[in-house]
């Protein structure tokens, strides 16, 4: 009976919103319902309304979009007779339902998700043995020296962890190559790394051949290793002390838990964030992801695996004949085959490891199209709609993870659909300019605030439009691929030590000012048929308006593209922390500043600055997290600056010894609160008028960036120059 009543409201709610959505009105009535509806949006915002009243108004912004969506469906379609309409009118469509879509998977995963969970570091009692996996292809040795030492110095009994280099540059199959140089460099490799293992106390591991990539590298740590938990890092992820402390308890709680995962954390700037400069202003692309759709996620038990900055169960992989291998992204692809076995996730929302990003646009790009690629393969080989074993929650939201990477294909389509009208007349949305003010521009704007109310303080208005569009330029055609072929896709490191080193184009940058060029002509066409046609300006100034935001985000872009010349990819970490600075067998008092991978810069009181000079040998003493007593950490003096009694001195590290690395490691990493705070720092709601008139500033400002890039590539350089003289 409760079952049957439950079915019974249901229906009547259902038959409820059916008939008001299809409920026939004129377009006076219309208007005045969908200004109420955005007025009563923004008081509840305004309010700073929670809890339930958080739930209403994204209930009334559900109303416009479905009225929107049943208006779409009745009356705007070209006629099927028309086909140089229909066409692209059916495929803009189809680009709008998928937008409508991801927007009703997205309400379902974060609507309400779980809050952050309380710290748990000093509850632990429970120390089950530990093997830390550290999976290395072609990463420089002192990026790894730098996370193999943060984590050897984690806070957890000695004698319950087990830190391993898993190497899959200096396997057999590399060191036996017929190209002598390739072996040679595997050889060395391979000589190198075990040194710096045998000096840090960590384990190295490497195999016969590179099989199943990271997956297959990960399984043979799992083949050699017999530790109750797996924590993995990758190659660029350090560990703060605390991370174990932070994570392992959760599984004394749940047996039957598989994963803790926790979020990615970079120290350096993406490079939409370096070219746009916008690091240390705006929330982080990935913190949307980390700090709202990952809790979202875990309120269903859905949390997965992100290849790293998390602790697994052995039990629980065996399950699985360990790491999954068929796609190139192993780590969700995994949790799926562990959730539909009944096995549980958890998500711990705070920063518990420092990494490093793509430096330049083109590694960002193939970054993204591998994930983009692999999720397809998961789409494909795993369709998660029809898992067996995966609860329909669960379901639900491993769609909305992979259908979300479809996203190349809508975002074209809203790029390209303004040019069939202003270039060929082609109708494909027939609507008066007063039924596009009354639907469409109040379906965008209730879109928009339903976005601001999900994810305000971690993403800004235009931002994801932003991120969309330079990613769909090169993703569309690795997406088709994918779908095409989906066992073609291989897994491809990607390179995070880069730097631009002078300030350039990217070099696939062509194609954004190819659009930008077709964009712009398109804004000049809508200006003359706004003039030249005055009984249709009513749709050519909606239709022009349209790619006018268009060429906004497009002109933006320009100056994602324009890579700024930054010397390293490495990022200085803020912190204040009392050390000694020694010179020359004198020690004075002082303060750290910041710290990088690479080197400090130290505030020394009572410096006699006749006695310094550049290239000098120093000392940071300090006393590390992991220890009793200070030690000293070699630098070498770059340059200083007297700031009154203070002398500010910027030091580059020379590790000498293994411990070295260690001091480094304890600097730059041990202490996960800055990294906390770095975030909260920069969290804030501007909302949608402020926050639009923010990126429009942006937009104008790298537009112009852009295009005195693009000239300065055009001038002959000065030996081509004397060459054709």
């Amino acid at each position: 009976m409760n079952r049957f009543g439950t079915v019974a409201i249901w229906a009547i709610v259902a038959f409820c919103v059916i008939s008001l959505i299809t409920l026939p009105i004129n377009m006076q009535t219309q208007l005045i319902a969908s200004i109420t509806i955005v007025a009563l949006m923004a008081v509840i915002k305004i309010m700073k309304g929670d809890g339930i009243w958080r739930l209403i108004a994204l209930a009334f912004g559900t109303a416009i979009v479905l009225r929107y969506v049943y208006w779409r469906t009745t009356s705007t379609l070209p006629p099927v007779n028309q086909i140089e309409n229909f066409i692209p009118g059916i495929l803009l469509y189809l680009a709008e339902m998928y937008s409508v879509g991801m927007l009703a998977l997205s309400l379902f995963v974060v609507s309400m998700p779980l809050p952050q969970r309380t710290e748990r570091k000093g509850e632990l009692k429970y120390f089950p043995k530990v093997d830390v996996f550290v999976p290395t292809y072609n990463e420089d040795e002192a990026l790894l020296a730098n996370t193999l030492a943060a984590a050897k110095a984690l806070d957890y009994p000695p004698d319950r962890l087990q830190v391993w280099l898993l190497d899959d540059g200096g396997t057999e199959q590399k060191r036996n190559s017929v190209n002598v140089l390739e072996a040679q460099a595997a050889i060395a490799r391979h000589n190198s790394l075990r040194q710096l293992c045998d000096d840090l106390g960590v384990r190295y591991l490497t195999r016969a051949k590179n099989a199943h990539a990271k997956a297959g590298n990960l399984n043979n740590g799992l083949d050699h290793s017999d530790g109750e938990l797996i924590a993995v890092f990758d190659a660029d992820h350090a560990p703060a002390r605390d991370f174990l402390l932070e994570t392992v308890g959760y599984f004394e709680d749940d047996p039957k838990l598989f994963l803790v995962q926790t979020p990615h954390f970079f120290l350096n700037p993406d490079p939409l964030e370096r070219n746009l400069q916008t690091f240390e202003k705006m929330p982080s692309e990935n913190e949307m992801f980390y700090g709202i759709i990952q809790r979202g996620l875990d309120k269903w038990n859905a949390a997965f695996f992100c290849g790293s900055a998390a602790v697994l169960s052995r039990k629980a992989l065996k399950e699985t004949d360990g790491f999954s291998g068929v796609s190139i992204t192993e780590d969700c692809e995994t949790a799926i085959a562990l959730h539909s076995l009944g096995w549980n996730s958890v998500y711990v929302d705070k920063p518990l490891i420092a990494g490093l990003q793509p430096a330049t646009f083109a590694s960002f790009i193939g970054q993204r199209s591998r994930w983009a690629q692999g999720m397809i393969q998961i789409l494909r080989f795993r369709f998660p709609l029809l898992k067996r074993g995966l609860s329909f929650p669960q379901r639900l939201c491993y769609m909305s993870s992979t259908m979300f990477w479809f996203f190349p294909f809508p975002r074209t389509m809203f790029l390209i659909a303004p040019l069939f009208y202003l270039f060929f007349d082609l109708q494909i949305f027939t609507a008066s300019g007063g039924e596009f003010l009354g639907y469409t521009l109040a379906y965008m704007l209730v879109n928009m605030m339903m976005q601001n109310y999900l994810y305000g303080s971690f993403r800004w208005p235009w931002i994801s439009e932003l991120y969309e569009y330079v990613q769909s330029v090169h993703l569309l055609p690795a997406v088709v691929s994918a779908i095409i072929n989906p066992r073609k896709p291989t897994f491809k490191v990607t390179a995070k030590d880069e730097s631009v080193l002078v300030s350039r184009l990217s070099e696939i940058s062509r194609p954004f000012f190819v659009i930008f060029a077709v964009l712009f002509v398109a804004l000049l066409v809508s200006i003359y048929r706004f003039y030249a046609e005055p009984y249709k300006a009513d749709v050519t100034a909606v239709v022009g308006g349209w790619n006018l935001l268009n060429l906004i985000i497009a002109g933006c872009a320009l100056g994602v593209v324009s890579e700024r010349g930054e010397r390293s990819a490495s990022r200085r970490v803020r912190l204040s922390r009392r050390c000694e600075f020694v010179l020359d067998g004198r020690s004075y008092p002082a303060t750290i500043e910041n710290v990088s991978a690479n080197g400090a810069r130290v505030q020394v009181f009572g410096l006699d600055r006749q006695i310094i000079g550049e290239d000098m040998d120093a000392a940071i003493r300090f006393k590390p997290y992991s220890g009793e007593e200070p030690e000293e950490l070699p630098v070498l003096v770059r340059n200083f600056e007297g700031q009154g009694e203070l002398t500010a001195v910027g030091c580059r590290f020379t590790p000498c010894v293994a411990r070295h690395h260690s001091l480094v490691a304890d600097l730059i990493f041990a202490n996960s609160n800055q990294w906390s705070d770095f975030q909260m720092a920069r969290r804030g709601n501007p909302g949608i008028f402020f926050g639009t008139l923010w990126f429009l500033r942006l937009a104008l400002f790298q537009t112009s960036r852009g295009l005195v890039y693009l000239a300065r590539s055009m001038k002959p350089k000065a030996g081509a120059a004397k060459r054709a003289a």
